[in-house]
């Protein structure tokens, strides 16, 4: 039986200490670059190199939620949730070559800010901002925090669990505030590196302990709990089917269907997700966007897909490990013995990472793990806090202060995080008491991204998409969306061997990504639909705003270009620029703390640039140009990556 906590010992605390003054101090080095422009606080001043923005995709992507979340599912139903991982390989191809090129062309810092360029109206960048926040908030940061939480509370005992969620949300915050995107890509890299020398570790010594993969295939279907194995007989006792590893726990693609996976889902259902998740969400695109030019985003999007083939051997494959060493923990399938193990009565699978660590490693190495569970957790943190202070700053903070400067909006951006540091904290009672996190998370992405994607990927590949269409096919979405939604968790699913189950069938046999299908192909038409039956926009607005015209070289005309106009005009009007943020000599010392910590005690006066030199600055920046070479090189390493996903999937097939 899995031991629920043990003490830690020097050498453990020596090696987390060790992390955070490594990763500290990279942190620190890196917030002093790019911090004196809105630019270079969201955007790392667009000149980060293919390496660090690879690193910083996979670290963005791979948080604490992964290491339990993919873990407990491997432990459940073996290596099958391993096609979310697959699957991410060709869409992030699609990132680079696709979609990135669009939006550098069009010269964008956010996603909502392309569609405000792409369809005019503000009232779709507003919607996607707002609920942008909203997922950040209660899906993905609660998400980590449950993670890192079950984590930290199974691997110590006398741990102050609020104090530890607390410590690693404001050093996760601290990073944000005072480097933006730069510190938080170049801290990515290193808890990428660390994640990875981890998990490895972890995985060798469990394959050892096993006794090689040979074994852990035969084994792994013979893992019963003892309440399964006891009762295997007994056909009158309600759990004796409960426990069994499914037949296809080896195999990837799997019947349509099957109530985990089903192969419709996973090669549609799933993509329409990824695509809203990898190719429109801001935490994902911000990074690529940082990226110098648009050789070094499809290098950076190419390293990402390489370090995606490794959650399955290094998280997956020890999550069906765990099971095979604690089947009665891990596997349990009695709802009081789960309850009483785990505290859920629904299963104990989301132990198995925490467990396997406390069993397989050795002390030092143990606090080398929690330092990876760290890892993830502050990467995920950094990069969600740094994208929602941009959104919000950018998005919609513009619009009610539509005369604010620079240094203002710097200012903001970092209050944003505070603010939502704040509501982390608050809402860590409420994570605490959610059971199966991970498939509520896939749950509501195929409820509220397909949408959002339908949109994108109309906006991107067909120009006759208008701002109606558009936001008429969004409120569709929505609505349809909640209405399964709300539908869905107004039920409570029985746990293995209890009866009682009375979902509709609507509910019970159209599984989440089958429903992301559906849900899709109802925007994507009626988005179609409205768009034809509506103006269209015109052609000298469209310029460099589609993957068809990206190359453009005409002037584009906003399509709210007098009225933005005007309101340039009231700006100039009202607030001249000011620099109130030079440091005076002999200003308190306070003053200038404050100064640095905003980032803004190198703000000098403006520089007025002549038109000509605006336009120059921007055709530079925003340039999606490659040398023949490099498109060469990319495109090669792109072919050879997607061919070994594929013999891969084929090879689990």
């Amino acid at each position: 039986m899995a031991v629920a906590g043990t003490e830690l010992e020097w050498g453990d605390i020596l090696v987390i200490i060790g992390y955070f003054v490594v990763v500290i101090a990279v942190g620190i080095a890196s917030s002093c670059r790019n911090r004196g422009s809105v630019g270079g606080y969201f955007l790392a001043g667009r000149s980060m190199h293919w390496i660090p923005v690879g690193l910083s995709l996979f670290a963005s992507n791979i948080g604490s939620g992964h290491f339990v979340g993919l873990a407990g599912s491997g432990a459940s139903n073996g290596i099958g949730v391993a096609v979310f991982e697959l699957n991410a390989i060709f869409i992030l191809m699609m990132l680079g070559w696709l979609f990135v090129p669009v939006y550098v062309a069009a010269g964008v810092f956010t996603m909502p800010e392309y569609l405000k360029k792409r369809f005019g109206d503000s009232r779709i960048r507003v919607y996607l901002s707002v609920l942008a926040l909203l997922l950040y908030v209660f899906t993905k940061i609660s998400a980590d925090l449950f993670s890192g939480a079950l984590f930290i509370l199974r691997t110590f005992k006398g741990f102050d669990l609020y104090l530890a969620i607390i410590i690693l949300l404001i050093i996760a915050a601290l990073f944000t505030i005072t480097g933006g995107l730069t510190a938080v890509i170049w801290t990515d890299s290193i808890q990428v590196l660390i994640m990875v020398i981890g998990a490895f570790i972890l995985m060798v010594m469990s394959f050892v302990r096993v006794g090689g993969y040979e074994e852990v295939v035969r084994r792994f279907f013979e893992a019963y709990p003892n309440t399964t194995l006891l009762n295997y007989n007994n056909a009158s006792y309600p759990y004796w089917k409960c426990g069994i590893p499914p037949e296809n726990s080896m195999n990837l693609v799997r019947a349509y269907d099957d109530g985990s996976l089903p192969w419709p889902g996973i090669f549609f259902g799933l993509t329409i997700s990824s695509v809203w998740y990898w190719c429109s969400d801001q935490v994902i695109v911000q990074r690529a966007l940082a990226a110098k030019n648009i050789a070094n985003v499809k290098a950076g999007t190419i390293l990402a897909g390489y370090l995606k083939f490794t959650p399955l051997f290094l998280i997956v494959f020890p999550g069906m490990m765990s099971r095979i060493l604690f089947p009665d923990t891990v596997g349990c399938a009695d709802p009081d013995i789960c309850e009483r193990e785990c505290g859920s009565r629904s299963g104990c699978t989301n132990i198995a990472y925490p467990d396997l660590v406390i069993e397989v490693m050795p002390a030092g190495l143990r606090g080398l793990m929690l330092s990876v569970m760290m890892s993830a957790l502050i990467s995920s943190l950094t990069s969600i806090f740094n994208s929602t202070s941009t959104i919000f700053t950018i998005d919609i903070y513009k619009r009610i202060r539509t005369h604010a400067n620079d240094v203002e909006l710097m200012i903001v951006g970092r209050l944003c995080v505070l603010v939502l540091v704040g509501i982390s904290i608050a809402w860590i009672p409420v994570v605490q008491n959610v059971s199966e996190l991970f498939h509520y998370i896939q749950a509501i992405t195929s409820f509220l991204a397909p949408p959002v994607c339908a949109v994108y990927v109309l906006a991107v590949f067909w120009k006759r998409t208008n701002e109606p269409g558009a936001f008429y096919g969004l409120m569709i979405g929505l609505v349809v969306g909640l209405t399964r939604f709300i539908w869905e968790y107004a039920y409570s699913v029985p746990a293995c061997g209890e009866s009682g189950d009375n979902r509709p069938d609507i509910i019970k046999k159209v599984h989440y990504l089958h429903f992301g299908i559906i849900l899709f192909a109802i925007v994507f038409f009626c988005t179609i639909i409205i768009s034809l039956l509506t103006p269209p926009i015109p052609e000298k607005c469209l310029h460099r705003l589609t993957f068809w015209g990206r190359f453009d070289t005409a002037e584009r005309e906003d399509i709210d270009a007098e009225k933005d106009q005007k309101e340039l005009e009231k700006r100039k009007h009202k607030v001249a620029f000011k620099n109130f943020a030079h440091v005076e000599e002999g200003q308190p010392i306070y003053k200038t703390a404050l100064q640095w910590i905003c980032g803004v005690e190198k703000m000098e006066a403006a520089i007025e640039l002549t038109e000509e030199q605006q336009k120059a600055l921007e055709r530079k920046q925003n340039s999606i140009h490659e040398s023949k070479n490099q498109k060469i090189v990319t495109s090669v390493n792109a072919v050879i990556l997607m061919t070994l996903a594929v013999f891969l999937w084929g090879f689990y097939a």
